[in-house]
């Protein structure tokens, strides 16, 4: 495929936060200190812009080495220090913490259904979603209202940009043909460009070798050849931060976060994050809201899921979700069928509360379709090292989990940055105004202040 050339003129992407962690005490808590270490550390600079011009000088100086810095919220990530010269960099006036790298694990869903390839893909086009080949089984995409979008002609704008933040993205899918912009895309994982190189020969690092950085993109904006996404028209933008085991460096996930908000972004989809205890790990805390405020500041509507722990949070006491704890984003619990006839339906309870979904007043601003006792139909990777039936053809996978939910929500957030501009607050606004008001009335555990709905949130109703 070749590079696009699209221009931006918005860029939504979407912070999708549903790894989910070890259980600890019963409660769905991880503690960070368990975490396994890179041999990094992050410097935070006291300051939320800017590194101190010397820092290169006084790393060195305890041993360490700079391997790159971030001023836009005063970081730099830094190798080969011990804990005595980490200890000692902390106390000098301008900079507010000395963090150790942590090592994040990757997105597990709640659910996997075997790969399923399309016997006859060719005739299906993105100006007709709705005769995707698998449509029949996407309640998903009907449970919000996504068909009478396109019955609209709202089918997304290719100014608009998702950036997915995650294990990368096969471009070459025929659902995702032609709609991600290597350009801007990149990869954040020197071990998995290696792999990359030596056994697919000619592609771009930021290929997906697992399958849910493909799926969670094809849901948020697909062709609609083999199955429909929210959109058809969006732009993608891959950034990889997730190697083929699934599992990636803090300090990678902030580089391919910024990456994407300094390439434009509008709208952050990052499958990553883990829950831990505030207590021990403060500053961690106030590092990842500092990264996503800047996200906000520079006009990106952050998305993230709520995680798959089934944990009430609102009385996890010192608990924090990462991102999903963050007052600047928007997190997404997930929804799911309680049963149907067949894999094409009819699908009974579409709007009940995942089993496995995270909830809580204070935490959930809404909820979307993840599944349950059916799962979410989307792209698999041809180079997935995971599911390698899925380099033998077009193949779709069923995935459940909020990460599923979240990218629905992305694709919503997209049609509205095409709607009301690039102003992250609006669009929340509107995104939150327009959901199906489920559950208790108002602002609800489970579903935040509703179910999302494409076709209230576009004035279709």
């Amino acid at each position: 495929m070749g590079r696009s050339s699209t221009p931006l003129s918005a860029v939504v992407i979407v912070i999708v936060a549903s790894l989910i962690g070890s259980m600890a005490a019963g409660r769905g808590v991880r503690e960070a200190n368990a975490m396994p270490a890179t041999g990094r550390h992050i410097v935070v600079a006291r300051a939320s812009s800017g590194v101190p011009d010397d820092l290169a000088r006084r790393v060195a100086a305890v041993g360490g080495s700079v391997e790159s810095a971030h001023p836009s919220i005063g970081i730099a990530v830094v190798a080969g220090m011990n804990e005595a010269g980490a200890a000692s960099l902390a106390t000098t006036p301008d900079v507010g913490a000395v963090l150790e790298d942590i090592e994040i694990d990757a997105a597990t869903p709640a659910g996997l259904d075997e790969p399923v390839a399309g016997s006859d893909v060719s005739a299906h086009s993105p100006t007709n979603p709705g005769a995707a080949a698998f449509f029949p089984r996407q309640w998903n995409l009907r449970a919000i209202g996504a068909e009478r979008a396109w019955a609209a002609g709202r089918l997304g704008s290719a100014g608009v940009t998702v950036a997915i933040v995650d294990g990368g993205i096969d471009y070459t899918h025929a659902d995702l043909a032609g709609r991600v912009d290597l350009t801007r895309s990149k990869s954040f994982v020197p071990s998995d460009d290696a792999l990359v190189a030596a056994q697919f020969p000619g592609r771009d690092p930021v290929t997906d070798l697992r399958y849910h950085g493909t799926h969670v993109a094809a849901i948020a904006s697909s062709n609609a050849i083999a199955a429909a996404g929210v959109t058809s028209k969006v732009t993608l933008m891959g950034v990889k931060v997730l190697n083929r085991n699934g599992t990636g460096p803090l300090s990678g996930i902030l580089a391919g976060l910024l990456h994407a908000v300094d390439n434009g972004a509008d709208v952050v989809n990052l499958s990553l994050g883990t829950t831990f205890q505030k207590g021990k790990n403060g500053q961690v805390v106030a590092l990842l809201n500092r990264a996503v405020t800047y996200a906000h500041r520079q006009g990106a509507t952050v998305v993230v899921s709520a995680g798959n722990d089934a944990a009430d949070l609102d009385h996890d006491g010192n608990a924090f979700k990462i991102f999903c704890s963050s007052p600047t984003v928007i997190c997404v619990a997930a929804t799911g069928p309680t049963g149907s006839a067949s894999v094409n339906g009819p699908f009974v309870g579409v709007d009940t509360p995942a089993p496995y979904t995270n909830f809580g007043r204070s935490a959930i601003s809404v909820a979307a379709p993840g599944g349950s006792q059916r799962p979410v139909w989307a792209a698999c990777s041809r180079t997935s090292l995971v599911q390698p039936i899925c380099r033998t053809g077009t193949f779709v996978i069923g995935v459940t989990g909020t990460s599923q939910a979240a990218a629905h929500t992305t694709g919503l957030a997209a049609l509205l940055v095409e709607q009301v501009g690039r102003d992250p607050n609006r669009v929340r606004n509107v995104l939150q105004q327009s959901a199906e008001d489920l559950g208790q009335q108002g602002t609800d555990p489970y579903y935040g202040k509703g179910r999302i709905s494409v076709a209230r949130a576009l004035g279709l109703r």
